[in-house]
């Protein structure tokens, strides 16, 4: 890395898939050296994961890189699923309280070059050709050596590694990590083809029938992905075996052209399954592959850190994998960051296995159940599926939980140590997602001119984020339109906490007092954050809330809060004026 503005030992990343990719962006944002290797030559031109959920949008918005994955990406609204040519449910993402109502397809080939561009602009270069062969943990590096396609060696001292190299980790198997779970005895086939179909092209389809399942997701400009089950058992195909040694894992897909499904395959295949007209043509590329599910237990070993497939496969089932990939990376890059920077203790790290392991664990129970109720031939699952599915769907608080879980946006941290939670008058609670809404800003750092602003525009996530929601300035004694552009002069309370957080965290946290105002943009500051003035929201690097209160009788514990976990030597005054 030739950007780095840190003088300190690099992180080492191995894999440059999307996780990879993210942990390096995150810690680049955030000035920490890093280097980023892959063994393989080049990027893998497939397609593969296609799914990207609001939640990481939302994330790849806050981090300035939203833009061309909305302009490549295809944007689909709605999800049906059928059972046995009957609709059983239809799911509408437009009702989320985000900016991106949707399920954005896009390559992952397509994911991983733009995000491999914008890491090139923070002086971050993806070393391709690159393996670790040997690494040994000290008390203060790693004694790592890497190896080039041309054989020449290198030996580095890294800080801290990340592995993020795939299902089938290397790192993983050395450590003697157990990858626990099982593997479904279903093959599965995967294309990316040309699709003619009566429906929407913003909408994708699942069928499940007794013959196995199908899915069809519009991927634009009349191109679709095909995933089945059971898909070498007509065509009597041979596939590699399903079992896997307890620390490997075959859940990537079968890349022998001699297996590979022809487009004739693929059209007896919808024909059987799907009650629908779907002309399919012009088959860009195939594979069989294995669905696994999979992870291991625990994330953290000293100073490796395991992320993505490395750490966890599961069944393709609602598009979790490259997302859960990509937020755990974001969730990992800035605690490394401050500890590295001797800004904070060390237990900071520790919280990275506490708060993802049990989404990871989650991801791997539901992924596992759609899987097998979709799939269902006959017996209680069928029955729930058929029956019992259609009734849930039509219920809206179901249908709301359904939107917010598979979307991504429900992801919290509630139960994190790093969690300050004082009740307020609505709003988010401490360790969820920091929503959007549009503020006036009353001021801000960088010399930020007072005018109307949005949370996410705000946020940057290299930096704490501490919002201070005041209220509006009254005058003649009556309140003023929420849309007024005044507020009341600096607290001097207010003032005091601000000057003892930037104490605590010098150069790490930015502060916002920002107000109420209207108009479009954004969802108002009340709606998002409650009614609650004055009060403030201090959110963390990776978007989530950390703690919130009241600015006046919570400071004092905001302050001892953020001295635990978020600097090292600060002294929190033994009383802070209210």
């Amino acid at each position: 890395m030739d950007a780095a503005a840190y003088d300190a030992s690099p992180v080492l990343i191995v894999g440059a898939g999307p996780t990879g990719l993210a942990a390096a962006l995150s810690l680049a944002r955030a000035h920490i050296p890093v280097r980023l290797i892959d063994k393989a030559l080049q990027p893998n031109p497939h397609s593969r994961a296609i799914g990207i959920q609001a939640r990481t949008l939302e994330l790849l918005e806050q981090h300035r890189l939203i833009e061309p994955f909305l302009e490549l990406g295809h944007r689909a609204r709605v999800a049906n699923l059928f059972s046995n040519g009957m609709r059983l449910a239809q799911l509408d993402f437009d009702p989320l309280h985000t900016r991106y109502p949707y399920l954005l397809f896009l390559e992952q080939s397509t994911t991983e070059r733009l995000l491999t561009e914008h890491l090139a602009t923070l002086g971050v270069t993806v070393e391709r050709g690159v393996e670790l062969t040997m690494f040994m943990q000290g008390s203060a590096s790693i004694q790592a050596t890497l190896r080039r396609a041309d054989g020449h060696t290198e030996p580095m001292r890294p800080s801290y590694l990340i592995a993020a190299d795939g299902a089938h980790s290397s790192i993983r198997q050395r450590l003697g990590l157990s990858f626990e779970g099982k593997t479904f005895e279903q093959t599965f086939l995967l294309a990316d083809l040309r699709a003619e179909t009566d429906w929407p092209d913003d909408e994708f389809h699942i069928f499940a029938s007794g013959e196995g399942l199908v899915a069809l997701f519009p991927m634009g400009h009349g191109r679709h992905r095909l995933i089945a089950d059971h898909a070498a058992r007509p065509f009597g195909i041979a596939v590699p075996p399903a079992s896997a040694a307890p620390g490997e894992s075959p859940s990537a897909p079968v890349l022998d052209p001699d297996l590979a499904p022809s487009l004739e395959q693929c059209k007896a295949l919808i024909a059987r399954r799907v009650r629908e007209r779907v002309d399919v043509s012009d088959l860009a590329w195939s594979s069989y592959f294995h669905v696994n599910s999979r992870m291991v237990d625990r994330l953290r070993v000293g100073r490796i850190f395991l992320a993505g497939d490395a750490a966890h496969v599961h069944s393709p089932a609602g598009a979790q994998g490259l997302n859960t990939g990509i937020q755990e990376a974001l969730n990992l890059g800035w605690k490394l960051a401050r500890v590295i920077r001797g800004a904070a203790p060390d237990r900071l790290l520790d919280t990275y296995h506490l708060e993802r392991h049990p989404i990871e664990r989650e991801v791997l129970r539901q992924t596992g159940f759609i899987m097998q109720m979709a799939e269902a031939g006959h017996g209680p699952l069928k029955l729930l599926r058929e029956r019992v599915m259609p009734v849930l769907a039509a219920l809206g608080p179901l249908r709301d939980a359904a939107r917010a879980t598979i979307s991504e946006l429900s992801i919290q941290y509630r139960r994190s140590p790093l969690t300050f939670e004082r009740v307020l008058d609505g709003g988010p609670r401490a360790g969820e997602r920091a929503p959007d809404a549009l503020v006036h800003v009353v001021d801000g750092p960088l010399g930020r001119a007072p005018g109307v602003g949005c949370i996410f525009d705000l946020h940057d996530p290299a930096f704490f984020s501490l919002f201070l929601l005041v209220p509006p300035l009254p005058v003649d004694g009556t309140p003023l339109d929420p849309a007024a552009k005044h507020a009341p002069p600096p607290d001097p309370e207010v003032e005091k906490l601000a000057a003892e957080i930037e104490r605590l965290l010098p150069g790490a946290v930015r502060i916002w007092r920002i107000t109420d105002t209207s108009g479009d943009g954004g969802p108002a500051l009340a709606e998002s954050y409650g009614r609650t003035r004055p009060s403030f929201y201090l959110v963390r690097p990776d978007g989530y809330i950390s703690a919130r209160g009241r600015t006046g009788s919570d400071l004092l514990g905001l302050l001892r809060h953020c001295e635990a976990w978020f600097a090292v030597g600060g002294e929190v005054p033994e009383r802070v004026a209210l």
